[in-house]
């Protein structure tokens, strides 16, 4: 694996992640997101519609959660996860957790982390992840770690240097078992930074996991209340500045658009992409534009509709949805609500997606509210495509110098 860099403007970083797969003649665009997965199949979609999405992802997001239970089966099959989901052509990132399912504190020792599936928890040694490792074959792998002081609200320092400490154990005990097995071989570790709100604790975290033969990062706990943005955001700029430039740099639990804006500029390459199945479990649509114009109120009523509707998005951004525990944000409209029933224009105009030169808002709305499973088949085609769009738009921006006008048209939609 080799991480080329073409263009660094205000830690904003630019190029490819090379010689990825198990022959290595695979590459991944930087800045990037991750094919989010549910038990490794994308929500709601089966393979054939998946390929139908525009800008697919190199790499898929599986999440060790919810393949845990099922590892004996995989051992047995010997031929790695990717081939037994039909993604044998993807590359494959193994998190730890799913980030839209947090998992109960306190079940984190000096031996062990527990991950929650469908049967509930299942106790992580270093031997057992790697066991567990070996039966899935991952490209990528995160490693290890005790994340639960980042999830606290006001970490202590010993807490915090407690979370440190146990993640360079666990990492150097999956090293030494990585050393130990021919089937890993060709897989990487994903060293965690860790540490809380500490920023002492988070230097050293970076600083030591830097030392270790990793190859990449990832950078856990720095999601949280928006209140402590600007807060969080110093302290990821400091965390970066120690990690070394030539290594590719993963973010868990970031995914809103304005959020991931705020990330790249402190020098972060990849995201994880579960915020539009959040979108799509709300029933509602990406709708937020990326596309740089001189006149940005322009674009977004071309894309939105009615300068009224555009209000209305920005009212309901905190306005609680009945299927999804999350808050509807203002990247979105809420395709259920009756304005919609004869609404016959696509859910974005311009957008390429199958949804869009298909169907009409008013058809989803008729889906959504008698409960067909069709729904959420085109609501998820539509957000993906929505959402790999705005990470091609920014690989442009940066290659035009434009991100700064990219991120004020986010961030006005934001507001």
């Amino acid at each position: 694996m080799k991480l080329s860099l073409t263009k660094v403007v205000n830690g904003c970083r630019l190029g490819k992640i090379k010689n990825l797969g198990k022959k290595g003649d695979l590459t991944m665009d930087i800045p990037g997101c991750l094919l989010y997965t549910k038990t490794g199949s994308a929500p709601h979609l089966t393979h054939h519609t998946l390929h139908n999405i525009h800008g697919l992802p190199a790499m898929a997001q599986l999440t060790l959660s919810s393949l845990a239970e099922h590892h004996e089966v995989l051992a047995e099959y010997k031929e790695g996860v990717g081939k037994f989901i039909g993604m044998p052509e993807m590359l494959l990132y193994c998190s730890l957790h799913d980030p839209v399912s947090p998992c109960p504190a306190g079940y984190v020792t000096n031996k062990s982390v527990s991950v929650w599936g469908v049967g509930g928890r299942v106790e992580m040694t270093a031997s057992k992840f790697m066991a567990i490792q070996e039966s899935l074959q991952p490209d990528w792998f995160q490693c290890l770690s005790d994340g639960e002081a980042s999830c606290a609200e006001t970490p202590s320092l010993k807490r915090a240097r407690k979370s440190v400490d146990r993640s360079l154990l666990f990492l150097d005990n999956c090293l030494r078992l990585q050393e130990e097995s021919e089937v890993l071989q060709k897989s990487t570790i994903i060293g965690a930074i860790e540490g809380g709100d500490v920023m002492e604790e988070r230097l050293r975290s970076a600083r030591e996991t830097a030392k270790r033969p990793v190859g990449g990062f990832l950078l856990d706990g720095f999601q949280g209340n928006p209140e402590t943005l600007e807060t969080r955001l110093h302290l990821l700029s400091s965390v970066t500045a120690e990690l070394p430039e030539d290594k590719p740099r993963l973010i868990c639990g970031i995914s809103q658009p304005d959020e991931v804006l705020e990330c790249i500029e402190k020098g972060v390459d990849l995201f994880e992409s579960f915020f539009p199945y959040q979108v799509t479990e709300r029933g509602c649509a990406l709708t937020f534009s990326f596309h740089y114009q001189p006149n940005p109120e322009e674009t977004l009523l071309q894309q939105n509709g009615t300068q009224k509707e555009i209000e209305h998005v920005a009212q309901t951004k905190k306005i609680k949805t009945a299927n999804c525990n999350q808050e509807m944000t203002s990247f979105e409209i809420n395709l259920k609500e009756k304005k919609y029933q004869e609404d016959f224009s696509p859910v974005v105009k311009g957008c390429s997606c199958y949804c869009c030169k298909n169907h009409t808002r008013a058809y989803i709305h008729h889906l959504l509210v008698t409960n067909e499973l069709l729904a959420g088949v085109l609501l998820m085609m539509h957000n993906f495509e929505h959402y790999f769009g705005f990470f091609h738009s920014i690989r442009e921006a940066l290659k035009s110098d434009t991100l700064a006008e990219l991120k004020e048209l986010i961030c006005r939609q934001a507001s």
